[in-house]
């Protein structure tokens, strides 16, 4: 196609046509989500151009949905960090510390099925990783708890706290140490040190 024959939108400028879940499902379909991406790998995926690949690459940097290094005179990759899409939360040193949960549940997180994809994915299993690290905080926790101080700064697209629970609570029960209410019980447990 032409570059005449693009579409353009209201400002002239071609329009976009590559969103970023696209992007962002070549680093999600891949084996070994441990291996970061180059700029080849997402081209050879996309069948884009090297500058569209570098700026949709870039757009999630600054968005803190992946991150990049340097890692020759000319050579750069790009990954999802480890709970990714809880970057750019304000958070105290000891909250930092406290945050040292085991991998496996990282990545158990990661490995659900969950609604949404792109950033929506990301800020739901971040919020699934908050309400983890809550009851790690909080041994006994009621459903009250989670949603009064977990929900606020982790809404995950939600718009209710109720659709939010739907959806973490069931995730919540898959984690390791966790102990779900008994039938009609009403407080979570964690188990462990």
């Amino acid at each position: 196609m032409a570059s005449g024959d693009r579409e353009r939108n209201q400002h002239g400028q071609f329009a976009d046509r590559m969103p970023p879940e696209r992007v962002l499902s070549v680093f999600e379909q891949r084996d070994d989500r441990a291996r970061p991406l180059t700029a080849n790998d997402l081209i050879d995926a996309l069948d884009c151009s090297r500058r569209t690949a570098h700026d949709k690459l870039n757009e999630l940097v600054e968005e803190g949905i992946l991150e990049t290094r340097k890692i020759g005179a000319r050579c750069r990759v790009w990954w999802i960090p480890i709970g990714g899409g809880s970057r750019g939360s304000e958070s105290t040193s000891s909250d930092q510390e406290e945050v040292q949960r085991p991998l496996a549940v990282e990545q158990r997180v990661r490995d659900m099925e969950l609604p949404g994809s792109g950033p929506r994915l990301l800020d739901r299993q971040a919020a699934i990783l908050a309400a983890y690290d809550y009851l790690r905080a909080h041994p006994s926790a009621k459903k009250s708890d989670f949603l009064e101080d977990v929900y606020p700064d982790h809404p995950a697209g939600f718009s209710t706290a109720e659709g939010w629970w739907n959806v973490i609570q069931p995730a919540l029960k898959e984690l390791p140490q966790v102990d779900p209410p008994k039938e009609r019980g009403h407080i979570w447990h964690f188990l462990g040190g």
